[in-house]
Protein backbone atom coordinates (compact mmCIF):
# COMPACT_ATOMS: atom_id res chain seq x y z
CA UNK A 1 0.00 0.00 0.00
CA UNK A 2 2.91 2.36 -0.57
CA UNK A 3 1.76 5.81 -1.62
CA UNK A 4 -1.90 5.05 -0.95
CA UNK A 5 -4.01 6.74 1.71
CA UNK A 6 -5.39 4.22 4.23
CA UNK A 7 -8.67 5.22 5.86
CA UNK A 8 -11.15 3.89 8.41
CA UNK A 9 -14.60 5.47 8.39
CA UNK A 10 -17.60 4.82 10.62
CA UNK A 11 -20.87 6.04 9.18
CA UNK A 12 -24.43 5.33 8.14
CA UNK A 13 -25.29 3.74 4.80
CA UNK A 14 -27.19 6.32 2.72
CA UNK A 15 -28.70 3.91 0.15
CA UNK A 16 -28.83 0.13 -0.28
CA UNK A 17 -25.66 -1.24 -1.90
CA UNK A 18 -25.96 -1.69 -5.66
CA UNK A 19 -24.49 -4.99 -6.87
CA UNK A 20 -23.19 -5.22 -10.44
CA UNK A 21 -20.98 -7.57 -12.40
CA UNK A 22 -18.16 -6.68 -14.77
CA UNK A 23 -18.10 -8.27 -18.26
CA UNK A 24 -15.49 -10.69 -16.87
CA UNK A 25 -17.95 -11.72 -14.12
CA UNK A 26 -16.35 -9.98 -11.13
CA UNK A 27 -18.88 -8.67 -8.60
CA UNK A 28 -18.71 -5.05 -7.44
CA UNK A 29 -20.97 -3.37 -4.88
CA UNK A 30 -21.22 0.40 -4.61
CA UNK A 31 -22.83 2.39 -1.82
CA UNK A 32 -22.47 5.71 -0.03
CA UNK A 33 -21.97 6.41 3.64
CA UNK A 34 -22.45 9.55 5.70
CA UNK A 35 -20.15 10.23 8.64
CA UNK A 36 -21.05 13.10 10.97
CA UNK A 37 -18.66 14.06 13.77
CA UNK A 38 -20.24 14.92 17.11
CA UNK A 39 -18.63 17.18 19.68
CA UNK A 40 -19.67 18.12 23.17
CA UNK A 41 -20.12 21.86 23.72
CA UNK A 42 -19.24 22.52 27.36
CA UNK A 43 -20.72 26.01 27.25
CA UNK A 44 -24.23 24.84 26.31
CA UNK A 45 -23.74 21.40 27.88
CA UNK A 46 -25.04 19.55 24.80
CA UNK A 47 -23.84 17.50 21.84
CA UNK A 48 -23.54 19.21 18.45
CA UNK A 49 -23.22 17.73 14.98
CA UNK A 50 -20.39 18.81 12.72
CA UNK A 51 -20.34 18.85 8.91
CA UNK A 52 -21.35 15.54 7.35
CA UNK A 53 -18.82 13.79 5.13
CA UNK A 54 -20.37 11.73 2.32
CA UNK A 55 -18.13 9.07 0.77
CA UNK A 56 -18.69 6.55 -1.99
CA UNK A 57 -17.53 3.01 -1.24
CA UNK A 58 -16.76 0.23 -3.69
CA UNK A 59 -16.29 -3.39 -2.71
CA UNK A 60 -15.17 -6.20 -5.03
CA UNK A 61 -15.62 -9.95 -5.60
CA UNK A 62 -17.13 -12.23 -2.95
CA UNK A 63 -17.10 -9.46 -0.37
CA UNK A 64 -19.29 -7.38 -2.72
CA UNK A 65 -21.91 -10.13 -2.75
CA UNK A 66 -21.69 -10.46 1.04
CA UNK A 67 -22.12 -6.69 1.50
CA UNK A 68 -25.13 -6.61 -0.87
CA UNK A 69 -26.76 -9.42 1.16
CA UNK A 70 -25.92 -8.03 4.59
CA UNK A 71 -25.89 -4.22 4.55
CA UNK A 72 -28.87 -1.95 3.92
CA UNK A 73 -29.79 1.72 4.06
CA UNK A 74 -29.58 3.15 7.58
CA UNK A 75 -27.10 0.56 8.88
CA UNK A 76 -24.09 1.88 10.73
CA UNK A 77 -20.92 0.38 9.25
CA UNK A 78 -17.16 0.43 9.64
CA UNK A 79 -15.27 0.66 6.35
CA UNK A 80 -11.51 0.10 6.10
CA UNK A 81 -9.76 0.73 2.82
CA UNK A 82 -7.87 3.14 0.60
CA UNK A 83 -9.04 6.65 -0.16
CA UNK A 84 -8.96 7.73 -3.77
CA UNK A 85 -9.85 10.96 -5.56
CA UNK A 86 -11.48 11.14 -8.94
CA UNK A 87 -11.54 14.34 -10.98
CA UNK A 88 -14.10 15.05 -13.66
CA UNK A 89 -15.64 17.91 -15.57
CA UNK A 90 -19.32 18.84 -15.28
CA UNK A 91 -20.89 21.84 -17.00
CA UNK A 92 -17.42 23.08 -17.91
CA UNK A 93 -16.36 23.08 -14.26
CA UNK A 94 -13.63 20.81 -12.84
CA UNK A 95 -14.87 18.81 -9.83
CA UNK A 96 -13.56 16.12 -7.49
CA UNK A 97 -15.14 13.16 -5.78
CA UNK A 98 -13.70 10.85 -3.16
CA UNK A 99 -14.14 7.10 -3.02
CA UNK A 100 -13.03 4.37 -0.63
CA UNK A 101 -11.83 1.12 -2.19
CA UNK A 102 -12.90 -1.10 0.71
CA UNK A 103 -10.75 -3.87 2.05
CA UNK A 104 -13.22 -4.63 4.85
CA UNK A 105 -16.80 -3.65 5.58
CA UNK A 106 -18.64 -4.63 8.72
CA UNK A 107 -21.55 -3.58 10.89
CA UNK A 108 -20.75 -1.22 13.75
CA UNK A 109 -21.82 -3.02 16.92
CA UNK A 110 -21.88 -0.09 19.33
CA UNK A 111 -25.68 0.15 19.17
CA UNK A 112 -26.57 -3.03 17.25
CA UNK A 113 -25.92 -6.74 17.15
CA UNK A 114 -25.16 -9.05 14.25
CA UNK A 115 -25.05 -12.75 13.58
CA UNK A 116 -22.08 -13.88 11.52
CA UNK A 117 -22.39 -16.69 8.98
CA UNK A 118 -19.11 -17.82 7.46
CA UNK A 119 -18.81 -18.53 3.76
CA UNK A 120 -16.65 -21.39 2.54
CA UNK A 121 -13.00 -20.75 1.74
CA UNK A 122 -13.28 -20.52 -2.05
CA UNK A 123 -16.64 -19.71 -3.61
CA UNK A 124 -19.07 -19.06 -0.78
CA UNK A 125 -22.21 -19.39 -2.91
CA UNK A 126 -21.19 -22.76 -4.35
CA UNK A 127 -20.10 -24.21 -1.03
CA UNK A 128 -23.24 -23.06 0.81
CA UNK A 129 -25.30 -24.84 -1.82
CA UNK A 130 -23.30 -28.00 -1.06
CA UNK A 131 -23.89 -27.64 2.67
CA UNK A 132 -20.49 -26.18 3.56
CA UNK A 133 -19.69 -22.78 4.97
CA UNK A 134 -21.58 -23.39 8.21
CA UNK A 135 -22.12 -20.44 10.53
CA UNK A 136 -20.84 -20.21 14.07
CA UNK A 137 -22.48 -22.66 16.40
CA UNK A 138 -23.94 -24.75 13.59
CA UNK A 139 -23.23 -28.43 13.11
CA UNK A 140 -20.40 -29.07 10.63
CA UNK A 141 -20.24 -32.14 8.37
CA UNK A 142 -18.69 -35.10 10.18
CA UNK A 143 -16.60 -36.42 7.31
CA UNK A 144 -14.65 -35.00 4.40
CA UNK A 145 -14.32 -31.28 3.86
CA UNK A 146 -15.33 -29.23 6.88
CA UNK A 147 -15.09 -32.08 9.39
CA UNK A 148 -14.04 -31.00 12.89
CA UNK A 149 -10.29 -31.37 13.38
CA UNK A 150 -8.00 -31.18 16.37
CA UNK A 151 -6.27 -27.87 16.96
CA UNK A 152 -2.77 -28.46 15.60
CA UNK A 153 -1.41 -25.36 17.36
CA UNK A 154 -2.69 -26.20 20.81
CA UNK A 155 0.00 -26.63 23.47
CA UNK A 156 -2.51 -27.94 25.99
CA UNK A 157 -2.40 -31.57 26.99
CA UNK A 158 -5.76 -33.23 27.64
CA UNK A 159 -6.59 -33.00 31.35
CA UNK A 160 -7.79 -35.78 33.51
CA UNK A 161 -10.54 -35.18 36.01
CA UNK A 162 -13.06 -32.36 35.91
CA UNK A 163 -14.61 -31.61 32.53
CA UNK A 164 -16.00 -28.21 33.48
CA UNK A 165 -12.56 -26.66 34.12
CA UNK A 166 -11.35 -23.93 31.78
CA UNK A 167 -8.52 -25.17 29.50
CA UNK A 168 -5.70 -23.15 31.11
Amino acid sequence: MAGETPITVVGNVVADPELRFTPAGAAVANFRIASTPRTFDRVTNEWKDGDTLFLSVSVWRQQAENVAESIKRGDRVIVVGRLGQRQYEKDGERKSSYEVQAEDVGPALKNASAQVTKNGQQNGQQQRAQGYGQGYGQQAPQQGYGAPQADQWSTQQPRQGYTDEPPF
